[in-house]
C-alpha cells in the first residue's frame, strides 16, 4: 500500500486523491493525516519542506509535490492517462496545471495572511498582489475554458488542477468568483458530473 500524508482541506492533496481515483489507485492508498504546523510531526522527516501532499510508495521512496505525484501515478497506470504524451497536448496540460497551481498558491497565501497575522498587521499590498494573480488567471480561463476532448477518456492534470482551484475558491472564499466567471461555473459543473471523485473529495 502507498501512504498519502494529507489534510482533508488541502487543494493540492485533493488533486492527488482525484487522480488516484481516476486511475484506479484509491484502494491502494492509505490516508495518513499530517499537521504541517507541528514540528514534531514526522512529515518534516519525509519532506524537509514540511508540506503536503507526500506520497510514500511501497519501496519507501518519498514523492512530493502534487505535480510529481500526479506524474508518478500516471506512469504507474501505464502513462498517457492524465499526463498526455503528445507534445502540444502535453505542454497545454502542464501549462494549465502550472497556472491553476498558481491560483492555489496565491489563494493559500491569502488564507495564511488572515490566519497567522493579526488584522491590524495585514499588508494590503501583499493581499492585492495575490488578488491580482488570481483575477488575471481566472480572466484568462474564463475567456477560453479548457475543452473536454471527446477522445479524452480522463481529464488531464491541468483540468484536475483547475477543478481543485475553483473548488478551493468555493471552500475558502465562499464562491465569490462565481458571479464574474459564468463560463468557468459551467465548466466546473461539467467536470463534477464527469468525475465523481470531485464531490467525494470535497474539503472539510
Amino acid at each position: 500500500m502507498m501512504i498519502l500524508r494529507f489534510s482533508p482541506s488541502s487543494p493540492f492533496v485533493r488533486k492527488v486523491r482525484i487522480a488516484a481515483a481516476l486511475l484506479g489507485f484509491d484502494g491502494e492508498i492509505t490516508l495518513e493525516r499530517a499537521d504541517t504546523t507541528d514540528p514534531n510531526d514526522s512529515l518534516r522527516k519525509t519532506n524537509p519542506l514540511g508540506k503536503i501532499p507526500v506520497l510514500i510508495i511501497e519501496d519507501g521512496t518519498v514523492l512530493y509535490d502534487s505535480r510529481v505525484i500526479l506524474d508518478y501515478l500516471d506512469e504507474r497506470a501505464g502513462g498517457g492517462k492524465i499526463v498526455p504524451r503528445q507534445g502540444a497536448k502535453r505542454l497545454a496540460a502542464l501549462r494549465l496545471q502550472a497556472l491553476c497551481d498558481g491560483i492555489l498558491d496565491a489563494s493559500v497565501l491569502t488564507v495564511y495572511e488572515g490566519r497567522f497575522r493579526k488584522a491590524e498587521m495585514h499588508e494590503p499590498k501583499w493581499l492585492d498582489l495575490q488578488a491580482g494573480k488570481i483575477a488575471r488567471a481566472l480572466a484568462v480561463l474564463e475567456a477560453a475554458p479548457p475543452p473536454f476532448d471527446a477522445a479524452q477518456a480522463l481529464p488531464d492534470v491541468g483540468q484536475i488542477a483547475l477543478a481543485c482551484a475553483l473548488g478551493y475558491r468555493d471552500f475558502r472564499f465562499a464562491g465569490s468568483w462565481r458571479s464574474d466567471y459564468p463560463r468557468l461555473v459551467a465548466w466546473l459543473d461539467t467536470f463534477a458530473a464527469r468525475v465523481p471523485a470531485f464531490a467525494a473529495t470535497k474539503p472539510t
